[in-house]
């Protein structure tokens, strides 16, 4: 009997709790219920719909589709589409990851892939003796801040790497080429711009390999005074490469605000004038991009001033955009009109002229063609000078009988 009794008190115990649960539920939803014609709360998207016009109906009535290359009138933020003609395959093969392995333990950056080049594949694929990347110098952080460059940037980038010069000249070594292309970040944030970095490279690079041919792609050395780039021209090498980018109007749209088209050229000049001086012999080479918003008259006058300042290569490119931070194309290029500006360059007489949708200013082709050129001219010098040695011995000889 107790036990029966104490069976119903649990009994009820147990229901008023199941009660009074069920009551403060029901509480808790009216409260969160809408009131009465308050409009229901529209649910967020985690993305954004997308609304291409195109519904099931479309694709089950056997009508044919919208061409997709072909983007209606009423887009305002079109811009060009990639052409055929510069696509290019993703870089693989064996060359490709033992160049990327040697890179990686030796911490050295190219701007390759810094600056996301569409080469890549080519450069990095190529056998033994071919392959080839170029090394980028002082890091991977830019104190410019160029509009059409992925390269990070910084005020005050990380201090250098005082055994890059070495792991340079080791990395190069081990890919027994004839020619190799040097570049580098601007380092406005060094007293030197980073001059003295820049020459000990090429000095060890030419211990490690006399025969190899170096060329580097140098900053401007802005306000760091013209021993900056004497200092470079003279270290060793063999082609001294600063490049332009783009026309003088467009310059101050397209670069760092501290760069501009006659500081580029003037460069150019020292580095030529402080070589011939010290009694070497240098090529200067610089590059310019298409699809910028430039005119071909403008274009014209930039290789004038170009030829007027001795520069002896010249190449021309088409300007892609590495991402959608940075500036938009204005135009692909055809390739007909490279042709065009390379016919042109060459009548004015430019010693070399590479120019096509992929060209960069440090091109595998053009490198080959300027490796040729200087092996041939200072072959030429060593016989004149063998022949001007054997006269004069000859004139002593003459003299002491």
């Amino acid at each position: 009997m107790l036990l029966t009794s104490a069976l119903d008190t649990a009994r009820t115990a147990s229901a008023r709790r199941l009660i009074a649960r069920a009551a403060t539920a029901s509480s808790s939803r009216c409260l969160a219920t809408a009131t009465d014609g308050a409009p229901e709360a529209t649910p967020k998207r985690r993305f954004p719909k997308l609304d291409d016009g195109l519904t099931l109906g479309d694709f089950v009535s056997g009508e044919p589709l919208p061409d997709p290359e072909s983007p209606s009138d009423d887009r305002s933020d079109f811009w060009p589409r990639l052409p055929s003609f510069l696509k290019h395959p993703i870089p693989r093969g064996k060359s490709y990851t033992s160049i990327k392995q040697d890179l990686r333990g030796l911490g050295l950056h190219t701007v390759c892939e810094e600056a996301k080049c569409p080469n890549i594949g080519e450069c990095w694929g190529g056998g033994k003796g071919t392959a080839t990347a170029t090394i980028m110098l002082m890091g991977d952080t830019c104190t410019r801040g160029c509009r059409f460059c992925s390269i990070k940037t910084s005020r005050a980038p990380p201090p250098l790497d005082i055994h890059e010069p070495e792991n340079t000249a080791e990395a190069i070594s081990r890919w027994g080429l004839g020619y190799i292309v040097l570049t580098s970040v601007d380092r406005d944030d060094l007293v030197d711009g980073g001059a003295a970095h820049i020459a000990s490279t090429i000095s060890k690079i030419k211990q490690k390999a006399p025969k190899i041919l170096v060329e580097a792609l140098t900053p401007d050395f802005a306000g760091k005074g013209e021993e900056t780039i004497a200092m470079v021209a003279t270290s060793g090498l063999d082609v001294f490469a600063h490049n332009v980018e783009t026309v003088e109007r467009c310059t101050p749209f397209v670069r760092d605000r501290r760069a501009n088209f006659q500081q580029s050229l003037d460069v150019l000049i020292t580095a030529k004038r402080s070589a011939e001086a010290a009694g070497k012999e240098i090529l200067t080479k610089t590059s310019i991009m298409l699809g910028v918003g430039e005119h071909p008259d403008e274009i014209t006058e930039a290789l004038k001033r170009l030829r007027e300042a001795e520069v002896d290569v010249v190449t021309f490119g088409q300007y892609m955009r590495p991402t959608k931070r940075h500036m938009k194309v204005d135009r692909y290029v055809e390739p007909d009109e490279f042709a065009k500006w390379k016919q042109v360059a060459e009548e004015m007489g430019f010693l070399y002229v590479a120019s096509g949708p992929l060209v960069r200013s440090s091109y595998k082709a053009g490198e080959f063609f300027i490796e040729n050129v200087l092996k041939k001219r200072r072959a030429a010098a060593a016989e004149r000078a063998t022949a001007e040695l054997s006269a004069a011995g000859a004139k002593a000889d003459e003299v002491s009988v």
